[in-house]
């Protein structure tokens, strides 16, 4: 069993930068692929990246490429987003999982899955 907690959220202006965590329980984190997905008002959930159980691999959306990204520090079972020039169209709840082998992109893969975090970026 994983459990995951997300934190980082909040209200910022377009241009402007937030770093959002997920800290995980459990002794075999670092065997775990992780993920961030999204989802807006009114919209389904959304793939925004992933990263392998090492770190080595990565994925993004192509709406954040080159502005996010995703990292991960086993020794601390927790894993980053790193959010740079953030648009009004990132505003969404913001949602950790985490799936034992490869990354995937569908978030039917996905086992383990936090509570969400709201981001909100004004114009």
């Amino acid at each position: 069993q994983v459990q995951l907690v997300e934190s980082g959220g909040g209200l910022v202006q377009a241009g402007d930068s937030l770093r959002l965590s997920c800290a995980a329980s459990g002794r075999t984190f670092s065997s775990y692929a992780m993920a961030w997905f999204r989802q807006a008002p009114g919209k389904g959930r959304e793939f925004v990246a992933a990263i392998s159980w090492g770190g080595g691999s990565t994925d993004y959306v192509d709406s954040v490429e080159g502005r996010f990204t995703i990292s991960r520090v086993n020794a601390k079972n927790t894993v980053y987003l790193q959010m740079n020039s953030l648009k009004p169209e990132d505003t969404a709840v913001y949602y950790c999982a985490s799936r034992y082998g490869p990354r995937r992109f569908d978030e039917r893969y996905y086992a383990y899955w936090g509570q969400g975090t709201q981001v909100t970026v004004s114009s």
